[in-house]
Order: structure tokens, then sequence, then C-alpha cells
């Protein structure tokens, strides 16, 4: 910050206001950093009782005899859920601030735990997902990370939320594990809503009112004061879609992301049934997968996002998908999986981070709140329909043909964005 100073007395001799405006921004810069590394934390923590819930759920599930359909169904449950919630919290955050929208999303997780710490029935363990409409910490904690960082350096502070995302995958899957196996099922779920809770706090502490940058008043920035600002405004949130480029990013992401989604719903099954894991063991597994996420968006996600162009990383992202179909189709063991985490990851982070990267480019800082929302209801729909299908094709077909739908999905996009050109998957930042 002193340099700053110093140039700026050098560049402006005499003029303290100048001074006193390089001081601010300076300040402004380490707040925004400061705030940017409690969001880490806090995404890192709500990812972390989220692993410990999976560890939780599909065995309480089979202790109520629940089978493959039935859980499917409550996957599919979660899935409805979510796609109702997600817009509705994102357009909350734009509205009332990140504070307020990351406090209601801890408050539902809290409640969400409990309900799964009581629930001795069908019927409640299908009650307990309700909250799930409010539990968008991870949409809110990237729409921070997008408020409050340049266009140029988004996709690799986004890439940095998917570290958080593998610590909290490695702490989750090994505490859930321990607990599950130890202590019982009730107990990780009264640890999941102790954890929430301690992340509430950290929100009410450290997150401020709002993250939005207050452009200068011009007749854009009016007619946005003197939209709709119902929290429900359908129009509000479709306004988005009409954005250039926005309906075919989307498409991309839904046709892409449905294969991968399908066999990330079945895991627990798959994990269970077809590689005969224990819970602690299915921990371990899901810990390695934490680590290897973690390299990968650590060191390498950052790294080609600055190299290369968005149109580029997204067919190489879905080109790698395709290929790792192929392999799982192949798959015959817990081994032969563990060969596949690491292209699998890869496919999957820089996929996620580029899409999401692009979308946010596209539309105002005022309202990527909504669009993270809307990017959470595209995994939420893909959740809704996934559990039903892949059920289906488990019961019938078995698990290659998941990896045999992924192939053929994968690489039929690759052949639509040869033929169509990569440039118009990028959508020109809109200010």
């Amino acid at each position: 910050m002193e340099r700053v100073i110093a140039n700026t007395k050098k560049e402006t001799p005499g003029n303290p206001a100048a001074v006193v405006a390089a001081q601010q921004d300076g300040f402004n810069q380490r707040r925004r950093d400061h705030v940017i590394y409690v969001t880490y934390v806090i995404a890192a923590l709500d990812v972390t009782w989220l692993f410990v819930q999976i560890s939780v759920t599909p065995y309480l599930a089979k202790k109520l005899d629940f089978d493959t359909l039935w859980f499917g169904y409550l996957q599919t449950t979660v899935g409805v859920i979510q796609l109702l919630g997600g817009p509705i919290f994102g357009r909350f955050a734009d509205l009332f601030g990140a504070r307020a929208a990351m406090s209601l999303a801890h408050v539902a997780s809290i409640v969400y735990f409990v309900l799964l710490a009581i629930a001795d029935t069908p019927a409640m363990l299908f009650m307990h997902k309700l909250p799930v409409f409010f539990m968008h910490v991870l949409p809110a904690s990237q729409m921070v990370v997008a408020d409050l960082t340049e266009a140029e350096h988004r996709a690799d502070a986004l890439a940095k939320l998917g570290i958080c995302f593998g610590i909290g995958m490695i702490t989750g899957s090994t505490l859930g594990g321990t607990l599950n196996t130890k202590y019982g099922e009730t107990c990780t779920a009264y640890v999941g809503a102790a954890g929430c809770t301690f992340g509430l706090l950290l929100v009410v502490m450290f997150i401020p009112k709002s993250t939005k940058v207050q452009a200068p008043s011009t007749s854009i920035n009016r007619e946005n004061s003197e939209r709709n600002k119902s929290i429900f405004s359908l129009a509000e949130i479709t306004r988005l879609l009409k954005f250039p480029g926005i309906t075919r990013i989307f498409l991309i992401k839904i046709i892409s992301g449905l294969p991968s989604v399908i066999f990330q719903v079945m895991f627990p099954i798959i994990m269970m049934d077809f590689f005969k894991l224990e819970p602690a063991q299915t921990g371990y597994l899901m810990a390695f997968f934490g680590i290897a996420q973690m390299v990968i968006q650590g060191l390498v996600i950052g790294r080609v996002t600055a190299k290369y162009s968005d149109g580029s990383l997204l067919l190489l992202a879905i080109g790698v998908s395709a290929l790792v179909g192929l392999a799982q189709a192949a798959m015959q063991n817990v081994f032969h999986f563990c060969l596949i985490i690491i292209p699998m990851v890869f496919s999957l982070c820089l996929f996620n981070v580029i899409s999401d990267s692009m979308l946010t480019n596209t539309v105002p800082s005022s309202d990527t709140g909504t669009m993270m929302g809307l990017c959470a209801s595209v995994q939420s729909l893909l959740r809704t329909i996934a559990p039903t299908i892949g059920g289906l094709l488990y019961g019938k077909y078995g698990m290659p043909s998941f990896g045999l739908i992924q192939c053929a999905v994968n690489s039929i996009l690759v052949v639509y964005l040869l033929q169509y050109g990569l440039k118009k998957q990028e959508p020109k930042h809109r200010e």
C-alpha cells in the first residue's frame, strides 16, 4: 500500500484527495481479501457438514428398509426442493445482501441436521429434507467471491472454492464415517448441527451486509433500481437468460452434467452394493477424492485458466469427461475407480469453474446472486431427474451403463463444439 501512496504523490503533487483515495483503495482491497478468506473458511465448513450428512443418510435409509428405488425418490425430493429454492435464494441474496443470505442458509442447515437426528420413520426422513430449500451456502459463497473479484481473476478465485470443497470432503467424509461407525447416526447428525451453528457465528461476525459494488448513477442503474424488487419475481429471475450466450451455456451445463450427476447421486449405493464398502472405508475413499480435488483446484485450474481461453477449456473439460465415462464402463473394482478419480475430478472442476465464470462475467454485479442461484438450480434440476434414471439404469443394466451414457453424451457435445466454433461459447462481459 505504501508504494501505491508514494506513486500517487509523485503523479499528483499537492493533491491530498488523491492520496486519501489511494489509501482508501488499499484499505478496501485488504477488506475484500479478508472477507474472501473468511468466505473460504465458511465454505469449507459447510462442505464438511454436507459430507458428514452423506455418511449418515444412506445407512439410515437402509435401516428404515429403503430399497434402491426409494432412495432414488429421496434424492429426487432433494433435487425438486433445491430446484425451486435456488433462484429464489439467489434473488434474496441480491436484494438483502450476503450476510442475510448466508445466515438464512446456516439456520436452515441447523434445522436440517436436527430433523435428521430425530428421524426414525421413512416419513421423517423425507421431512428432514425440507430445509434444503434455503441451504445454499456454497452458491452464496460463490456470489461473495464473484462480487469481490475482477472479471479476469474470477475463474481463479472461484477455483479456490474448490479447494475448500476438497478440504470439506476430506474432513467431512472421515469425520462422518468415524462418528457414524462409533456413535451412530443420531450423534453424527447433532455434530453437524453444532458445526452449522459455528458457521453461523462466523457469518454474523465477519461477513458484511452487502458485497455489491456501488457503481456511479447511470441510466442503467436507475433502470435497475426501478425494477421489481420482489424475491419471487419470475420475470426478474428469467431476465438473465436473455443475455447473449447464457442459454447456450446453460444447455451445455445440463446436457454434459446429467451423466455425471447420475453417477454422483448413485455413488452411495455403488459404494455399498457394487464395491461392498463399510462406512469408514467409504469415508477414506471420499477423503482421497477430496485430496485429488484440492490438488487439481489449487495447482492446476488457476494456471490453465490464466493461459487458455474459456471456450478451449470448456471443450477440454467435456472431452476428458467423455474419456472418463469410457473408463467407468470398464471399471471392475475400487482400485480401478481410484485410477479414474484424477481425470474425473479434473473434468468436473474445470467444467464447473469455467461455466460459472463465463456466466457471472456476463451479468452485472447486482445480479450475481441470482445467476449463482440459477447455476445451483441446474444442479438441482439434474439431481431431480438423475436418481430415478440412475435407479432404473443400475437395476436393469448395471454400473457400466453410467459410463457408457457419459461417454456418448459428451462425445456428441465435443463434435457440436468443434463444428460450431468455440467463440460462441464465450459471452462478453456486460458492465
